[in-house]
């Protein structure tokens, strides 16, 4: 069997402007010549010249949120409670079963940033995909954001996924969804704007507090989405085990076959 890996994932770094100022990662690199100075402390009688290359290990240390870089949102993340009133599931508490499973790519690069995708859009979307949803397919939104990524505008980029789409989503059977935007939801300054105008707090993140009512995950920050088919590939979005943690880091990968999805 003939497989293809896309990474859909970004890289955590220090320069990317994917978060609004004071939430992005910092990363402290140390070189092997620093390595070093760390071995020597190991073993006292050790001399730099007796490690080979006179270099020691390279090591780096990150402060950053659990939500830096592409990255799984527990159920936690939006509520203390989830499926109407059960308590919400913690990053560790995921089955992870759920977390690779067929995908299924909804073209929206079509809809203006801050727009919010209705349940009417995101049926058109999949209808366009040429076959209805199956339970526990992962839903991957490819915005206008993708095009953005690594821009200082990224944030304020795509569109979001409104509460009763969501909703629809999760009537489907889907409970694990992705978008290459900065959240889920529409940005927060356009978002900002409508309460202003509406005093309406129903409008702020709508799409993710519609997981209050259902068992419901999504990934943030993905990449290279335009590269995928609408369908023929599986999804693996294993998260980072964070004990009682509202999301963890991910590596998720788009697996292509020859013949389509790797589960029957």
């Amino acid at each position: 069997m003939t497989m293809k890996i896309v990474d859909l994932s970004v890289a955590i770094d220090n320069d990317t402007p994917a978060d609004p100022p004071g939430l992005g990662p910092k990363i402290v690199y140390s070189d092997h010549q620093a390595g070093a100075e760390e071995v020597m402390r190991f073993f006292p009688s050790l001399a730099r010249a007796d490690l080979p290359g006179a270099e020691g290990w390279a090591v780096e240390q990150l402060t950053l949120t659990a939500h830096a870089g592409t990255h799984l949102d527990a159920p936690w993340h939006f509520a203390s409670t989830m499926n109407g009133g059960e308590r919400a599931w913690t990053i560790d508490e995921v089955p992870l079963e759920w977390c690779i499973s067929p995908g299924v790519k909804l073209d929206l690069r079509h809809l203006p940033d801050g727009h919010v995708a209705t349940a009417d859009e995101i049926r058109a979307a999949v209808e366009a995909t040429g076959a209805p949803l199956q339970p526990f397919d992962i839903v991957l939104v490819n915005t206008s954001a993708g095009a953005a990524y690594g821009r200082a505008d990224y944030i304020g980029r795509g569109c979001g996924i409104g509460r009763e789409a969501t909703l629809w989503l999760l009537s489907q059977g889907v409970h694990i969804t992705g978008t290459d935007a900065w959240s889920w939801d529409a940005p927060f300054r356009i978002t900002a704007e409508r309460f202003a105008a509406t005093g309406n707090a129903g409008l702020i993140w709508e799409g993710h507090k519609a997981g209050r009512d259902g068992v419901f995950l999504h990934m943030e920050k993905l990449t290279r989405l335009d590269e995928l088919p609408a369908r023929g590939f599986t999804i693996s979005c294993l998260p980072v085990k964070i004990r009682g943690g509202s999301a963890g880091w991910c590596r998720a990968v788009a697996m292509l076959t020859e013949n389509g999805s790797l589960r029957s």
